[in-house]
């Protein structure tokens, strides 16, 4: 890297930074004008609660699970469990129907709970086919290896000049 390219990568990681806090700034702004401090206090506890007794226990648990899964598999049913995992905590507000009234049944009307499983059942199948495909390469490549497999042939040798 150059000294012209990175004064230009600092300018952009400058340019990033600052919009960035531009943005925290804004949204601080939005919370201490329009949120009572009592509520955030809760909101905020509550969160820290949450990510400290559930979301943390529950990771570090499928991780330890994960390790037994063999080494060339780990990496995308790991991804698997972060996407679906991802999913399911935007989905459960409305799985468990917050918002949902009697008198106002247009007012999340869908099966939300079977439409979460099909979303998930797609992410475990593009898991378990992305696991068949990696075993199959593997395989196919071990076979290589084990029965010479396409190789190049040799180059011819360089004829020498006699000086």
């Amino acid at each position: 890297m150059n000294a012209r390219t990175g004064r230009k990568a600092a300018v952009w990681k400058a340019t990033a930074y600052t919009g960035g806090l531009a943005l925290i700034a804004f949204g601080l702004n939005g919370i201490v004008e329009e949120v009572p401090f009592a509520e955030w206090a809760k909101w905020f506890a509550g969160a820290a609660v949450l990510h400290d007794a559930v979301l943390v226990p529950a990771v570090l648990a499928a991780g330890a699970l994960t390790g037994l899964v063999p080494a060339g598999q780990r990496r995308v049913v790991r991804a698997a469990l972060v996407v679906g995992g991802c999913v399911t905590a935007v989905a459960i507000p409305v799985v468990l129907a917050y918002g949902r009234r009697a008198d106002e049944p247009s007012r999340l009307p869908l099966p939300y709970g079977r439409n979460l499983a099909i979303v998930l059942g797609f992410i475990a199948a593009a898991a378990a086919l992305a696991v068949a495909a990696r075993a199959l390469t593997a395989r196919r490549a071990a076979g290589r290896r084990r029965h010479g497999g396409a190789t190049r042939a040799p180059r011819p040798p360089r004829k020498e000049t006699g000086r």
